[in-house]
């Protein structure tokens, strides 16, 4: 992978985390309020698919 790619790649997250603020910021406020109001263990499994998610797609596209 080239820097470049991982610059790229950084910038579509950027873009799509701040998508939900921007167009929604009543909707996301209310939303962290009630991911912040859940059970930790809930979170971290949550948290743990996204992460395997992620590895297993950068393995099979790399």
């Amino acid at each position: 992978m080239t820097f470049q790619l991982i610059m790229l790649a950084l910038a579509i997250v950027l873009i799509l985390e701040g998508i939900g603020p921007l167009l929604f910021p009543h909707r996301w406020r209310a939303y962290l309020k009630d991911i912040s109001n859940q059970n930790q263990q809930l979170l971290q499994r949550l948290g743990g698919a996204l992460v395997t998610a992620g590895v297993t797609l950068l393995i099979i596209f790399s």
